[in-house]
């Protein structure tokens, strides 16, 4: 191996913050999008996936095929946004709990502020207690997906110990 190609490996590699967090929140949004689906078909909840996108689609449109599809793109538009300003304020952050801190201030202004003012959603008194469960254990789970995955890939070391026990 040549001085050059050694110099080469030895350089840490640097994730692209943009590249990362887009991957991270589609997946986060399809994944948690999808489970937020089969929560509403299994009648865990009364919010129906489309939620996000209920100040531009009427309410009927949403409870169909299409519009259950329409409600999950914006979910996944949803979490990419979430994801990109996770990655980009917290990233440095290690461990499981700041993800889950972030998918609970996320519900919270979904369920308890933003969501009703808007509404998206109900006021949190008139929603069902297994829909508040349901919902805040998605958004916890969907959280820790967010914020687990961001903190393994920009604090892993491990990932860089190989390179040095080649020397």
């Amino acid at each position: 191996m040549s001085n050059q190609q050694r110099q080469k490996q030895d350089k840490p590699t640097k994730t692209n913050v943009w590249g990362f967090a887009l991957q991270l929140g589609f997946f986060a949004g399809f994944i948690w999008g999808g489970v937020k689906g089969l929560m509403y078909f299994i009648n865990l909840t009364v919010i129906v996936p489309g939620y996000l996108a209920e100040p531009f689609f009427k309410t009927h449109f949403l409870k169909s095929q299409p519009g259950y599809y329409v409600g999950w793109l914006f979910f996944i538009l949803f979490s990419i946004l979430a994801a990109l300003l996770y990655t980009l304020l917290f990233r440095k952050l290690k461990g499981p709990a700041p993800g889950l801190l972030y998918g609970i201030f996320w519900w919270a202004v979904i369920f308890i502020a933003a969501g009703p003012m808007l509404g998206i959603t109900k006021r949190i008194s008139a929603l069902p207690v297994n829909t508040i469960i349901s919902e805040f254990c998605l958004y916890l789970l969907w959280g820790l997906f967010i914020g687990y995955t961001t903190a393994v890939e920009y604090t892993d070391e491990r990932k860089r110990e190989p390179q040095k026990a080649l020397q």
